[in-house]
C-alpha cells in the first residue's frame, strides 16, 4: 500500500523520463516516513547542473539541498 506524494509535469518524455504510470515521481507509505523517489537530487545540487534554470534566480546551491539539509537535521535529532 503507497501514497503517490509527486508526480512528474505530465506523462510524456522528458518530463517523465522512466514513463512511470499515472505520471509516479515519489512514493510515501501511509504514515509518510518512508519516502522514494525517482528524480535524483544529488544530480541537481547546483544551478549549473539543470538544463534550465529560472532567468534572474542567483543560487550558489539549487533549492533541491533543502531536502538533504532536512535529512540531515532529520537524522541529527536521532541521536
Amino acid at each position: 500500500e503507497y501514497n503517490i506524494i509527486g508526480t512528474y509535469t505530465y506523462d510524456a518524455y522528458p518530463s517523465n523520463p522512466n514513463g512511470s504510470d499515472y505520471g509516479t515521481a515519489i512514493l510515501s507509505d501511509h504514515e509518510g516516513r518512508h519516502v522514494v523517489m525517482m528524480p535524483h537530487l544529488e544530480r541537481a545540487t547546483f544551478p549549473w547542473n539543470w538544463p534550465l534554470y529560472p532567468e534572474g534566480q542567483n543560487d550558489e546551491v539549487s533549492p533541491w539541498m533543502e531536502a538533504f539539509a532536512a535529512a540531515k537535521k532529520w537524522l541529527n535529532h536521532l541521536d
